[in-house]
């Protein structure tokens, strides 16, 4: 099942991720957020499994190419594709995680123009409403 999702954060300008279409594991229209949540985890995890690199392909020079500097200044952040992390994840741990995030309120989730506050609530993919992901910034301070 297909679904557009993006990813902002509060007082940034651009979205960190803007209207990515994913492919869910999934064959059910009608999900429950948790549900929805752990298909997206299982997905992400699957793509980072799938983008690390032997030992021996590891570069060590981290040039980036002739045409990747536009693509950097466009998005805003420079990054040069490699992962210094060569553990593996633990999905189900990644999708706890996740939940528990949720429920603490580190992110919430918006389905087309309503937010979800439950992982109890309903979500049917099949409308293909953009689903998007607010990462909320707490802010330190004083009484004083």
């Amino acid at each position: 099942m297909n679904t557009t999702i993006s990813v902002k954060q509060l007082g940034k300008k651009h979205p960190i991720l803007q209207e990515k279409v994913i492919s869910l594991d999934t064959s059910e229209s009608i999900v429950s957020v948790r549900t929805f949540l752990e298909l997206i985890v299982k997905h992400q995890v699957e793509l980072f499994h799938a983008s690390s690199f032997e030992w021996e392909d590891e570069d060590k020079i981290h040039l980036p190419k002739e045409n990747y500097l536009p693509i950097l200044t466009d998005t805003g952040k420079v990054g040069f594709g490699a992962i210094y992390n060569h553990n593996k994840v633990n999905i189900v741990t990644a999708q706890e995680n996740a939940i528990v995030a949720f429920e603490d309120g580190l992110y919430a989730v918006f389905y087309g123009d309503d937010q979800l506050e439950s992982l109890d609530d309903q979500i049917d993919l099949a409308q293909n409403n953009p689903i998007t992901f607010i990462r909320l910034t707490f802010l330190a301070g004083s009484y004083w």
